[in-house]
């Protein structure tokens, strides 16, 4: 929150909570009539009750309701809002509120003050005293009706601060919403039934009533953190599912990333490739966006990523000065709670997942089992994904060069005339080359010699095309290149270009078959057909063709280490 906004929040509480307090004081002047002693006890009972509070949407919700009402018939509305007043302060300690949120004393005081005030007024117009009464269907009405009007103008101006303050649009139904209005119902009858008793027997029926009432919030508490870990449970196992229905590794950073971010509030995220004993960030959340291969590899000897690498162990820090000691963290200076987990697979590390907050105290044990648990499915997606990728690619490579296959180029042509048939491209280019007396390279220096010579020249197209087109090994000595939107005579310029980077360069081998491993060079030239869609063919089978025609007719035949292009 803006630092204006803070400085007025808390001038004006300084001003605002003195006439509130005026007020009520003077719409039913408190009688304490030596009940001093009950008061600090029904005080005492507000504050443990405080400490036991739900925390939804980073919203505290409390059940001193029960108690604080008893106070309010009893002793008036001037004790009721001192003493909430104090209940508050115990229930920011227990969420442990840092100093630069310490803005949520004064918005709170005012929130509690202004709604007791609010369902005062309505008590005091319907005829509602305070002191002894008697049970009946008027002191019945009253009470329902402060507590309606406490609970409605709290959530009414609590959704007006979040809509002023945090530009938070206005909801009504929401989580914390519905737990209020759920523990009010709880809590109603008990405070009814803490009243009544305090009127027979005194201060010892806040024993009688205030042990089930702690009792009840500890249970309520427990029960609200079993839901929250059964609903994170739930969610991991969706993301999960996606996670390991993904096979492309992208795919599976990309939602792991988003899906954990959106579950569990935090101000930085980090997911951390470890490989070869190196450490590199794959994926960076940071001021509400996701980047992807943000930094180069790094030495696992610094940083929080540094420690989990070396620990093998899952951390959990709440406030910076835990991790102080933890040298060179590369995490932004506001950070102060830290989740880090290890991405295991098979006994080995193959990553780290860190989560960072600004605030203190911001993650607990079950949002570490959570994270630990979708890593766990991380590892096991990632893993998949690669072997789906090794395997993919292995059946879409050439096993000796590197270059994608027949089944791929196929494939490719097929996607490539759809495009072209969409007006996607203009033309598709196919360059179709095949080595000159390659037989003669085997027989004179063996087929280890050849197979050199079919890797370096591979090696050469995919230097030259790798960001123009797509290189492929057609099958024994024959290579394609496939290029779009090029004109008949900027394909030929090209196969030309091919033919010199062939024949003008020597080859690099060695002898096998005369019992020495002398390397020697040698030239080698290659024939070329060339053809072009829409122009020479209406389908990738006859584009082939054509280019083959070519290659055979127009190249082989004239002599070879020519160019020739496809002529109907």
């Amino acid at each position: 929150m803006d630092k204006k906004v803070q400085v007025g929040l808390w001038l004006c509480w300084l001003i605002v909570t003195p006439v509130l307090l005026w007020v009520a004081y003077q719409l039913a002047p408190p009688t304490f009539n030596g009940l001093e002693v009950d008061i600090l006890a029904f005080l005492i009972l507000m504050c443990l009750v405080s400490f036991w509070p739900i925390i939804i949407n980073e919203t505290p919700i409390f059940y001193v309701q029960g108690v604080s009402l008893v106070v309010f018939l009893y002793f008036g509305l001037f004790i009721e809002m001192i003493l909430t007043q104090i209940a508050v302060i115990v229930l920011l300690l227990k969420v442990r509120v840092n100093l630069k949120d310490l803005y949520r004393y004064p918005l709170n005081s005012l929130l509690f003050s202004l709604g007791s005030l609010g369902g005062a007024v309505v008590f005091y117009m319907i005829g509602g005293t305070h002191g002894r009464v008697l049970f009946s269907d008027t002191f019945l009405t009253t009470i329902i009706s402060y507590e309606l009007t406490v609970f409605l103008l709290n959530q009414f101006l609590f959704n007006i601060l979040q809509l002023v303050i945090y530009k938070k649009r206005f909801k009504i139904l929401t989580r914390s919403f519905l737990w209020e209005f759920f523990t009010s119902l709880v809590i109603f009858p008990i405070g009814i039934a803490l009243y009544f008793l305090y009127l027979e027997v005194g201060i010892e029926a806040i024993i009688f009533i205030g042990t089930p009432l702690l009792a009840l919030s500890i249970i309520l508490t427990l029960y609200y953190k079993t839901q929250q870990i059964n609903h994170y449970l739930q969610q991991a196992s969706e993301i999960g599912h996606q996670l390991t229905g993904r096979l492309n590794i992208k795919n599976v950073l990309d939602i792991f990333m988003d899906k954990v971010t959106t579950m569990i509030p935090v101000e930085a995220a980090y997911i951390i490739d470890v490989d070869h004993e190196k450490l590199r960030i794959v994926r960076k959340y940071e001021n509400g966006t996701i980047q992807i291969d943000t930094e180069e590899p790094k030495s696992p000897d610094r940083g929080l990523s540094g420690h989990v690498y070396v620990m093998r162990e899952s951390i959990l820090f709440h406030s910076r000065k835990e991790w102080n000691h933890i040298h060179q963290s590369q995490l932004p200076n506001t950070v102060e709670s830290v989740i880090g987990v290890p991405v295991m697979r098979n006994q080995d590390l193959i990553g780290i997942v860190i989560l960072a907050s600004n605030k203190k105290h911001a993650f607990d044990k079950a949002q570490l089992m959570i994270i630990d648990l979708l890593s766990a499915y991380l590892g096991v997606a990632v893993e998949n994904a690669k072997n789906y990728e090794e395997t993919k690619r292995q059946s879409e490579h050439c096993s000796l060069t590197g270059l994608y296959n027949y089944r791929y180029l196929e494939n490719k042509l097929e996607e490539s005339f759809l495009s072209l048939n969409q007006r996607k491209v203009e033309t598709l280019s196919l360059i179709l080359l095949d080595i000159d007396h390659f037989k003669a390279v085997n027989d004179t220096y063996g087929h280890h010699a050849g197979n050199e010579v079919l890797i370096q020249l591979a090696n050469r197209l995919l230097r030259t095309f790798r960001h123009r087109g797509i290189v492929a090994r057609y099958g024994g000595e024959e290579f394609v290149i496939l290029l779009a939107d090029y004109s008949k005579a900027e394909t030929i310029a090209i196969a030309e270009e091919v033919r010199l980077l062939i024949s003008n360069t020597p080859f690099e081998i060695q002898q096998t078959l005369h019992n020495s491993n002398t390397p020697i060079s040698i030239f080698i030239t290659a024939s070329i057909g060339v053809a072009i869609a829409p122009e020479d063919s209406e389908d990738a089978v006859s584009l082939v063709r054509h280019a083959d025609r070519a290659m055979y007719i127009g190249a082989k035949r004239a002599g070879r280490n020519k160019v020739a292009e496809y002529v109907s």
